[in-house]
Formats: C-alpha cells, structure tokens, sequence
C-alpha cells in the first residue's frame, strides 16, 4: 500500500454529542441540495443561526461533501448517506457514498481548473477531515470535523479563519495568510 491507497485510521464520532441527524438521500444534485438544506436547518435548530460564519462554514462543507458523493461516488440506484453529530464544542460531518475506486484526494493549485475546489474548501474551512473505507459493505466515508469558537457558541467575529459566504457564487477564505477564491454553485 502507498499513502494514497493506505486505509486511514477511523476516528470516532464526537463523545457523548448532544444532536445527531442521518438521513440518506439520492445520489442526484436534487439530493445534494436537500442534504445541505436540511443540514442548514438541523444547524439552525442546535444553535448555529443563519446569519454566522460558523453556520456558513458549515453548511458549505456540507455542500461539498454532498456534490462529490453525487460526481465521483455515485452509483446507480444507490443513495449516499448524510450524518452530523455535534457536542459542545464540535461539529462532525460525514458522507458516505458506495464507490471503492477512487479515493478523495485535494487538488493542488496547478491541477485547478473550473472544478476540484471542493477538498481544497474543506481542508480550509473545517478543523480536521480524512476519509475510511464503509465498515458494513462497499464503498467510503469522507468526514470533516469543525471546531466550534467560544465555547461551543458561535459569535459574529470568531478566532478562526475569515469566511465570507455570498448566497450566489463567490466563497472566499483566509488562512494562515493564505486566501483562497473558488466559484461555486449553489442552487437555491
């Protein structure tokens, strides 16, 4: 095995977490966007307003995740499965499709071209993320966790990096100094 193909070692989900929501959805971009919807309003309903960056964050990882299970992971007749879990201080975001070939992989800035942001995002915007195999049949889970600012409680300028959420194309992050420009669709 290479660092490519090597099986990541599975982290476990937030202790104790004080909501949890799962739902499988159809391998469609209609599906996508019910996944990011719903997960919008589960965040909503823990806690995470609208109108933070945290709950755009959020919502955008979900996004993406949700898109690249319906373009690389779907199969057909099979649904990818949608899973969130946040305690006091973390959020965790998994999906998982039925494909085996292929694993994710984040796009260097070279390879970029009008697609194959969507890891990049997710590797700036959430604290941690990794990928394992499905244990109970074919198939991969990609997860990302999110570390909640201040105590678990989203505020309106938070310690983490700058997100500036535009509902129609332009996502931008800053990290590390680094800034990072990706258009992305996102269907109302």
């Amino acid at each position: 095995m290479n660092s490519e193909t090597a099986v990541p070692d599975r982290v476990p989900l937030p202790t104790s977490p004080t909501g949890h929501f799962a739902m499988r959805f159809s391998s469609t971009p209609r599906g996508a966007r019910l996944a990011r919807r719903l997960a919008g309003q589960r965040l909503d309903a823990w806690g995470i307003p609208y109108d933070c960056d945290t709950h755009h964050a959020l919502t955008l990882i979900v996004a993406e995740l949700a898109a690249n299970a319906v373009r690389h992971g779907r199969v057909p007749g099979r649904d990818f499965h949608l899973s969130l879990a946040c305690d006091t201080t973390t959020v965790r975001i998994e999906v998982t499709d039925t494909r085996t070939e292929g694993v994710p992989v984040v796009a260097t800035p070279a390879d970029l071209g009008d697609t194959g942001r969507g890891l990049l995002l997710v590797e700036h915007l959430a604290d941690r993320w990794d990928w394992h195999p499905r244990p109970d049949g074919p198939g991969k889970t990609v997860w990302a966790e999110y570390v909640l600012p201040a105590g678990g409680r989203p505020v309106a300028a938070p310690s983490r990096p700058s997100f500036t959420a535009d509902p129609r194309t332009t996502y931008r992050t800053e990290t590390a100094g680094r800034q990072i420009d990706a258009t992305v669709t996102l269907d109302p």
